[in-house]
């Protein structure tokens, strides 16, 4: 089985990954410092996986440490880097963290797999890369734009650091850079989903845990956008079809035999307002949902959605589960976590 190292491996969408990897005859390897997870998802892996995955509970950001991950795990076909801080309010407050782990992990990981000559890489991108857009749907050659927080231009800060690489004399790296959407929902056994720590900062969760009372009410921040009701839409895909996406990512690389950064949205191709969510919700799971609407929240992007043309043509990927589908999980996922 080829040797994918998944670092952030044990986080949201990383877990997720592993099990896909797993499902496609992959050996993930999990790197994670558990900063910004738990190990009780290793609990969950073992128990969808049917074994335990590999774990190196490492700080991306320690040369030393991850240098003996590459030495001891041998022959290593690629890596999917997921590591990264991600709360936006939490990088306006702590910038320096988050350019020193998001930025200063890229950067050790670059040279340690040019130093142990891995060159196939899936970097964990985002839309947030562009801004506002003056145009709906965004396509990969929508422009980006400034990003109006400090976590939003390390993503940014991450796509040119491997585009500068990839112009370098001598490049091996073949690189996908995968820009999310909204990834929302929870494996279908309810044993492994996300898992916020604190008061949730995504709508989905903040949902869940409203409806099963561990929040009074889920307020809504505006609804005065110039959209069809008045709320924020966003793009809502499944974790799932978002993992297979990066398998389908390395199955590529894996074919092509020379120099490359390609560049795909992961979405649905459509938008859903944050009132459209709250009643899909209510109609997959049955439950009423106390809810609000307060002000807007400063630097909200009214409206953002993808052109998932690039991923279907090039990449042959596409989702495939519905927004009703992706929220039943996540409230599967949260009724697991009331009744542990």
């Amino acid at each position: 089985m080829k040797k994918i190292l998944v670092t952030g491996g044990a986080g949201y969408i990383g877990s997720h990954t592993v099990v896909a990897l797993h499902a496609e005859g992959f050996q993930p390897v999990i790197v994670d410092d558990f900063s910004n997870s738990s190990e009780s998802v290793l609990g969950g892996l073992r128990a969808i996986v049917g074994t335990d995955v590999p774990v190196h509970r490492i700080d991306c950001n320690d040369k030393a440490a991850f240098r003996q991950v590459f030495e001891r795990e041998g022959d290593i076909a690629g890596v999917i880097h997921f590591a990264a801080f991600k709360a936006v309010g939490e990088s306006v407050q702590k910038p320096l963290a988050y350019f020193r782990n998001n930025v200063g992990s890229l950067l050790v990981l670059l040279e340690l797999m040019q130093e142990f000559k891995v060159w196939n890489l899936v970097f964990s991108s985002s839309c947030t890369v562009y801004g506002v857009p003056d145009q709906l749907p965004v396509t990969e050659e929508t422009p980006t734009k400034p990003a109006s927080s400090p976590y939003g231009r390390t993503k940014q800060m991450g796509e040119d650091i491997l585009r500068d690489v990839d112009q370098a004399p001598g490049n091996q790296f073949k690189t996908v850079l995968l820009r999310y959407f909204n990834p929302i929902g929870a494996h279908p056994s309810g044993l492994i989903g996300e898992l916020p720590l604190g008061v949730p900062q995504n709508l989905v969760p903040y949902i869940t845990q409203t409806a099963a009372g561990i929040r009074e009410k889920l307020t809504i921040n505006g609804d005065t956008y110039d959209t069809p009701d008045g709320t924020n839409v966003r793009d809502y895909l499944y974790v799932g079809d978002l993992a297979q996406a990066h398998v389908v990512a390395i199955k590529r690389l894996l074919t092509l035999t020379w120099p490359v950064v390609e560049t795909y949205n992961v979405g649905t191709g459509r938008g859903n307002s944050v009132l459209e969510v709250v009643k899909a919700f209510e109609k997959a799971t049955g439950q009423a949902l106390n809810y609000s609407i307060g002000p807007p929240r400063s630097g909200d992007v009214p409206a953002i959605y993808a052109d998932v043309t690039r991923s279907a043509e090039q990449l042959g990927f596409r989702t495939s589960t519905s927004l009703e589908d992706a929220l039943a999980s996540a409230w599967r996922w949260q009724q697991n976590l009331s009744n542990e």
